[in-house]
């Protein structure tokens, strides 16, 4: 049987191999794109330079989604929206190859009803880009508010 101290010292060296392993994320750089993220689900358009090739989203009330399906998952939000949505950034986090990015929205929708949620983006990066998105928010607000409405205007032909 080794000695109490060697076990912790070889567990200590694990963590940091395991550490060094990991990348290391410019917590400067992964907050610019967070902010970039939150800029562009306020204009409802989700640019092509901020999106890896192979970028997947997953959503709460939808699962795991393609980056074309996120991509009109974010314009069509703006279509709900009798004009901008107010993102209010309550604290980001960055480490390793993740940002994450809790936040608070407060939008009217074009039926004249108020929409406000809560979110929790938990966003991979890869060579500068988003890889992954997953974006955890209130699903009865969303289903109590927006299904209609995106029902709505789905057979009016007003949907993307």
């Amino acid at each position: 049987m080794r000695p109490r101290w060697q076990l912790y010292h070889r567990a200590d060296d694990q963590r940091r191999r395991r550490h060094l392993d990991r990348p290391v994320t410019d917590r400067a750089a992964a907050r610019d794109l967070a902010h970039a993220f939150i800029a562009a689900v306020r204009e409802g358009h989700l640019p092509d330079s901020l999106l890896t090739d192979d970028m997947t989203g997953w959503i709460t009330t939808g699962g795991t989604v393609s980056r074309a399906a996120y991509q009109g998952m974010i314009a069509s939000l703006k279509q709900m929206l009798d004009g901008p949505i107010e993102m209010t950034v309550d604290a980001i986090t960055a480490e390793d190859d993740r940002v994450v990015i809790e936040a608070h929205s407060q939008a009217r929708l074009v039926n004249g009803e108020s929409y406000a949620n809560t979110y929790v983006y938990v966003l991979r990066v890869r060579d500068g880009r988003f890889c992954s998105i997953a974006e955890h928010y209130n699903a009865l607000v969303a289903r109590e508010k927006l299904v209609p409405l995106m029902k709505q205007l789905n057979s009016e032909g007003k949907m993307p």
